[in-house]
């Protein structure tokens, strides 16, 4: 009976897939980016992976989120996204972290254990944590930037914050890793602009509590490019270290 992982070894060889067997990747954050993140790491053959995140299903999220349906409303994402994830693998090494994380966490957490986090979080203190604890400690991180207000596939892109363009979470970001001293980021963005339209204020007129429309396949692309990202620098990391 062939393997589950058979049509991956012809793409990615032994000796990738083994890097992927062997490779540890933290995932924080499993809304729309973040589960379908997980999942493309799983299903490619990663080994080990730590998933975090500490809110329940909304109802609001099943328009783009892959734990999210309508039997599923108030519970962990952890619990269904890990479930699936075994489900995947029955073999994979699953560290689960049911919480929001604070800035200790953070540093505590991000270890060099790690050969990649992908930071999945949608809201800016603790992506900036997140962020300068993998800086701090020289572990691997790309992060996703804002996908709400976007349609446009084809203007996804992965590349430094510095290229960022029409994404006001990316500004927020860029400026305040600068204020750290911390001028490079490997980030997925869209350089497309986003639909001022449909901006909901949730605070008021405070567009720092406020958030854009999104779509079912925007997030998950973002997750993808995230993903591809990961698995691309694993799999060749025998050769881009020669």
């Amino acid at each position: 009976m062939a393997e589950w992982t058979e049509r991956a070894e012809l793409l990615f060889k032994k000796e990738g897939l083994d890097n992927l067997k062997n490779a540890h990747i933290l995932v924080v954050g499993l809304g729309g980016v973040g589960s379908f993140a997980a999942e493309f790491l799983a299903r490619a053959g990663v080994g080990n992976m730590t998933i975090v995140d500490g809110d329940v299903v909304d109802i609001t999220n099943i328009n783009r989120q892959l734990p999210a349906l309508h039997s599923t409303v108030g519970q962990p994402k952890i619990t269904i996204v890990g479930d699936r994830l075994m489900d995947i693998n029955p073999e994979l090494n699953l560290i689960r972290i049911q919480e929001f994380l604070s800035p200790e966490r953070a540093f505590e957490i991000v270890t060099n254990q790690f050969d990649y986090v992908l930071d999945c979080i949608d809201s800016v203190t603790p992506k900036l944590n997140l962020i300068i604890a993998a800086k701090r400690k020289k572990v691997k991180i790309i992060s996703s930037m804002g996908a709400g207000g976007k349609m446009l596939a084809s203007k996804v892109k992965v590349g430094d914050i510095s290229k960022t363009a029409y994404c006001p979470f990316a500004k927020t970001i860029r400026h305040r890793l600068r204020d750290v001293k911390i001028n490079k980021l490997k980030v997925v963005f869209s350089i497309e602009k986003p639909d001022k339209n449909s901006l909901k204020m949730t605070d008021g007129k405070n567009y720092k509590k406020s958030f854009y429309g999104t779509n079912s396949y925007m997030p998950a692309l973002f997750g993808l490019h995230a993903a591809e990202t990961v698995i691309n620098t694993v799999v060749n990391a025998k050769k881009n270290n020669k």
